[in-house]
């Protein structure tokens, strides 16, 4: 791929404060630990942590202080087949014509070993637990109602818009339409962060959805699936056939030297990629242009020649895992908001429980 374009500007930060602490008690991690998605909607941004069934909206409270968090449940709009209290371990946010994207990981999950558990026959017996929790198959939007001071709420429905989703059946929504592909099926038994199916990021165009997958990766090329969505009553999202012998959605595949995508962003007529490690790895993460994917209209390898690496992101072991990417304009041309899941101790404050968000600034080109 090209080679980065330098910036003589340096990343400030935003700070993020969580303070809705009663409707969170039942997560294991606190959100500002755990946070996996963002997108901004005027003085607001609406943050995913991957253990909850719902969304964190904050409001600006300064120049780079948001705060006055509300937790928002999803079960208030849509009837999730693993009831409210199961994690959604929602990946990909995008706020975009008057609706708010949420799309979940639509991944298998293997059990880890706990407590006495850790070591022995009982823990590899535990290992071999593969499980599929319903809500993670998630993709639908919900209606943003602008208030005063550009604050965004979420409604069921506003005029002729309404929450809707794909089907959350026990066919799994659209992993149904991807049983026969010939690249990603064999992934599909697979858990997450084992190069199994994991959506990790969200782009939207009008009716042009695009989903990063951070898994998997197939022969060292990341892959982005697109769909065509319409809305067939009032609630319901169903995608149209785009593809090749009538196939529901186009696969584009990108050589990222072996990374996932952990974000999307649409940038004009371009995708900006968060990417990094697939699997369960440490590593180091970056910032890649896809020169006009807009125009891919039909599915295949997208030449090296239109990727271009914008930024590399700071990496620390263990700690510091880029997962949410957005437009942040108040730093400038081109500036990009980077949320972190594990941030490690320079970033947070947990007495506060407050967390920084760094602004990145690149050239607007």
């Amino acid at each position: 791929m090209a080679k980065p374009q330098q910036s003589s500007n340096g990343a400030s930060h935003v700070h993020l404060t969580f303070s809705d602490l009663q409707a969170l008690r039942h997560l294991g991690n606190p959100v500002a630990k755990d946070l996996s998605a963002i997108a901004r909607a005027g003085n607001c941004l609406f943050l995913a942590c991957d253990e909850a069934a719902g969304l964190e909206r904050l409001t600006r409270q300064d120049v780079d202080r948001y705060g006055d968090h509300q937790h928002i449940s999803l079960s208030d709009f849509f009837e999730l087949p693993g009831g409210p209290e199961e994690e959604m371990d929602i990946e990909g946010l995008a706020a975009v014509d008057g609706y708010l994207w949420i799309v979940g990981s639509h991944a298998l999950k293997r059990k880890k070993p706990k407590g006495e558990d850790g070591e022995g026959v009982e823990a590899l017996a535990r290992m071999a637990e593969v499980e599929r929790e319903a809500n993670r198959f998630f993709l639908g939007r919900v209606p943003m109602q602008e208030q005063a001071g550009g604050v965004f709420t979420l409604r069921s429905e506003i005029d002729d818009r309404h929450a809707a989703c794909l089907s959350m059946d026990r066919e799994g929504g659209l992993v149904r339409w991807l049983r026969k592909d010939p690249h990603l099926a064999p992934f599909l038994k697979v858990p997450a962060k084992e190069n199994g199916l994991d959506i990790e990021g969200i782009a939207i165009q009008g009716e042009r959805v695009w989903l990063g997958l951070r898994g998997p990766v197939v022969a060292g090329h990341a892959v982005v699936l697109e769909l065509s969505l319409k809305e067939t009553k009032p609630g319901q999202l169903k995608p149209r056939q785009i593809g090749p012998g009538g196939q529901r959605y186009r696969k584009h595949l990108l050589d990222t030297g072996g990374l996932g995508i952990r974000d999307l962003r649409r940038d004009g007529v371009d995708l900006l990629l968060l990417v990094g490690p697939t699997m369960a790895l440490q590593g180091t993460a970056h910032v890649l242009r896809w020169r006009d994917a807009l125009g891919d209209e039909k599915e295949g390898m997208v030449p090296t020649s239109r990727l271009t690496l914008l930024k590399d992101l700071p990496y620390r072991r263990e700690a510091n895992h880029p997962e949410g990417l957005e437009h942040w304009p108040d730093g400038g041309a081109g500036a990009l908001l980077v949320v972190y899941d594990a941030p490690g101790p320079e970033r947070l404050d947990t007495g506060s429980r407050t967390v920084q968000a760094d602004v990145l600034h690149l050239s607007a080109s």
